[in-house]
Formats: C-alpha cells, structure tokens, sequence
C-alpha cells in the first residue's frame, strides 16, 4: 500500500506564501515523478509542477517565478513553496505521484493524495 499525505494548505492573503507538502510512504520501490495539482470550485483539476527523478522541474505558466517544487530524498517529501499568491490560486491542491512498488517494480502507476485547501483572500 502506498500513501500521499499533502499537508500545509491555509488561509493566507494576496502576496503571501504557503509551504505544501507532500509525504509518501509505504511500499515504495521507485518514484518516477511526483506532481501538484490544483482544482478551483467548479472547475476541473489542473496541472500545476512536477518533478521528474532526474531532479528536472516543470511548471505550467500561470506560476512560474512564484511556485517552487522541490524534494527531500530522505524524508520521501515533496514540497511546492508558493509566494507571491493571487486569489486565483486558491483550490484544493493534490498531490500525484507516478511510482512502483516493491510488489510490482515493473509497472508504473498513479497515486493521490487526499488534498490540501489554499485559500487567498483578503
């Protein structure tokens, strides 16, 4: 068995910044990449960053320069630092990971998290 927890989600104003996490655990044998993802009420869920094992990041425009994904190997945590934060941002931010298990190394497969709610907000 494999769990996500995201934890770090809040309440913070225009211009703040929020650390999120994300902690994987169980039987993990690899982990291919580990993404974020964001759905806003009403709307459906968007990609956000992802980083690939290699250590190469990506992230989709609207959070460039604001959203930083980085991984602490130890801990098998992800961690999206967002500043600069827009009302916009606000969602319930989930995280994705693309992993093997020591079940089955050789297929690749898809877990989420439970979620984490951000909300900007003066």
């Amino acid at each position: 068995q494999v769990q996500l927890v995201e934890s770090g989600g809040g309440l913070v104003q225009p211009g703040g910044s929020l650390r999120l996490s994300c902690a994987a655990s169980g039987s993990i044998a690899s982990i291919d990449i580990i993404s974020w993802y964001r759905q806003a009420p009403g709307k459906q869920r968007d990609y956000v960053a992802a980083l690939a094992s290699s250590g190469t990041t990506n992230y989709v425009n609207s959070v460039k320069g604001r959203f930083t994904i980085a991984r602490d190997n130890a801990k098998n945590t992800v961690y999206l630092q967002m500043n600069s934060l827009k009302p916009e941002d606000t969602a319930v931010y989930y995280c994705n990971a693309r992993l093997s298990t020591t079940g089955t190394p050789w297929r690749i497969d898809d877990y989420w998290g439970q979620g984490t709610q951000v909300t900007v907000s003066s």
